[in-house]
């Protein structure tokens, strides 16, 4: 055996054995890892917790305040759905604690952003790079369903249901209507309905995780058209079939198009 044959022979196992170490590196995936890992104890957790609930608390103040200022044209644009019936102040300040709750609700809409923002800074620093890809989609989304679920109900859900009322008793009794009774109606039906409107995303994450896939969804289609019916009966505060069936329509083609994400996602 020649100098250059056992030279060759002594560093076979040097090369295999820098190959295997390759390959075991390959096995870690680097979008499971955690970028700029920084450990934090349990009161430094908790304080960055208060400060966050503090911040969002301040916002929705400054919303709230900010929207009670300027609740008249936000009371009349939620009076547009009613076309025309009259509101009567059935007891002393109703219109003052419907004016309440008109800027309570629209402050926390308007401050949620913000509010969002805060949360996805707290959570960030424990999200792999995997999970961080995934929450800029899964925001944009859900902020976009929401705000379709309410231009859904203040466009085709508030009036369908109006008008059914309206139609129904008009040659028996005047239209005449409690302001906080109605304002009750609408600001429930228009968050509950941003709220069902959320389904796509709630999918999403379970492809996402493994948990569910879109075969099984779409395998129990029976079950959703089921529960799209009861959801229909129970978010909505009327009991017209009308508003019921076009939420539950809604429902269950955004629940068609989740299982149409989950699948392109290839989950």
């Amino acid at each position: 055996m020649t100098p250059s044959q056992d030279a060759n022979t002594a560093t076979a196992p040097a090369a295999s054995g820098i190959d295997f170490e390759t390959d075991e590196q390959k096995e870690t995936n680097p979008l499971d890892e955690l970028p700029g890992e920084v450990e934090m104890t349990i009161f430094e957790h908790l304080e960055e917790l208060r400060l966050r609930i503090f911040y969002a608390l301040i916002a929705i103040a400054v919303g709230v305040i900010g929207c009670f200022f300027a609740v008249k044209p936000i009371v009349q644009l939620l009076e547009v759905p009613a076309q025309g019936v009259k509101f009567l102040q059935l007891a002393p300040g109703e219109y003052f604690f419907v004016s309440l709750k008109v800027a309570g609700y629209t402050g926390l809409l308007l401050a949620s952003p913000f509010i969002l923002y805060q949360i996805i800074q707290f959570v960030l620093p424990g999200l792999t790079r995997r999970e961080r890809r995934l929450l800029g989609p899964i925001v944009l989304g859900s902020s976009v369903l929401f705000a379709a679920g309410l231009v859904f109900a203040y466009f085709l859900l508030i009036p369908a249901a109006l008008k059914f009322f309206i139609s129904y008793g008009a040659d028996v009794v005047e239209q005449l209507w409690s302001i906080d009774k109605y304002f009750e109606f609408v600001l429930l039906l228009l968050f509950s309905t941003g709220l069902a409107f959320q389904v796509p995303i709630i999918q999403l994450l379970l492809g996402t995780l493994g948990i569910v896939s879109s075969k099984q969804m779409l395998s129990g289609w029976r079950y959703v058209i089921l529960g799209a019916v009861v959801l229909g009966a129970v978010i909505t505060p009327s009991t017209d079939p009308l508003t019921q069936t076009l939420l539950a329509g809604a429902v269950l083609g955004l629940y068609f198009s989740g299982i149409g994400l989950v699948k392109l996602i290839g989950k």
